[in-house]
Parts: C-alpha cells; sequence; structure tokens
C-alpha cells in the first residue's frame, strides 16, 4: 500500500502525520487489496480567517476507487471522521461482493 500525505498551503507537523499513519494502516484489516491512499490536508481560509481544517482521503483498490471528504475543527477530529466514513464504504463494497 502506497500513502501520500500532502498538506495544501501550510507545513504539517510530525504529531499529525505519525498519526494519519499509525490510523490509516489498519484499513488493511476491511481490505487487504488497497494499492494506493492519498491524503490532503487543508485550511478553509475565510478571508484569511482560518475557519475549519479538511481532510480528503482516497483509496484505491483494483477496479474501484473510494474519496471521504470531512472537515471539523480540527484535523484530528477531521481525519477521525473521514476514516469512519471511509471503512463504511469499504464494507458496504465488500457486503456486495459477497452477495
Amino acid at each position: 500500500m502506497n500513502l501520500s500525505i500532502q498538506s495544501v498551503h501550510f507545513a504539517a507537523d510530525k504529531k499529525l502525520i505519525d498519526l494519519i499513519e499509525k490510523k490509516i494502516v489498519k484499513l488493511n484489516q476491511f481490505n487487504d487489496s488497497i494499492t494506493n491512499v492519498d491524503i490532503y490536508l487543508k485550511l478553509d481560509n475565510l478571508v484569511h480567517n482560518i475557519k475549519d481544517k479538511i481532510v480528503e482521503i482516497k483509496v484505491a483498490i483494483p477496479k474501484h476507487e473510494f474519496f471521504v471528504k470531512q472537515s471539523c475543527k480540527s484535523f484530528e477530529e477531521s481525519f477521525d471522521s473521514a476514516m469512519s466514513a471511509l471503512v463504511n464504504q469499504i464494507k458496504k463494497k465488500k457486503e456486495k461482493q459477497l452477495v
């Protein structure tokens, strides 16, 4: 699984990157054919006032792609929310394949 983390217009600190890497590895327990994970960390600017932190996660498996976008007051909160939505998408796709 290839992991790419990009912070747009700011530098993400090491603690946030480590947290994301640690939690992304857990995706393999829901689908072991994940080939690529792209994560984008963005700031929602409203005329130079930083309003929300946006996390976008794109996960690629053979013949399918999952995408989640969440925004909250902190990156950790946004990431956790996006991860739970992503896990739900992966589980639903797997259930459809079994039927």
